[in-house]
């Protein structure tokens, strides 16, 4: 079975909030996320539309 993943392609780090502009996630998360559990996965990709909102990026995760 796949790894579900919160990532759209859109790799790129704002600067201001140091956040993947495509998935809302930290480098440190994108560098963990085959290393982490279903729960620390499914987790985060919980928090990520309202860590995007909150950075004011756009989310392509349903959100907005």
């Amino acid at each position: 079975m796949p790894i579900q993943t919160p990532c759209i392609k859109v790799c790129e780090i704002d600067p201001a909030s140091q956040l993947c502009a495509g998935c809302g996630r930290t480098l440190q998360e994108i560098g963990r996320w085959g290393a982490m559990s279903d729960a620390e996965r499914a987790a985060i990709m919980a928090g990520l539309p309202r860590r995007m909102d909150r950075a004011g990026l756009v989310t392509h995760l349903g959100a907005r």
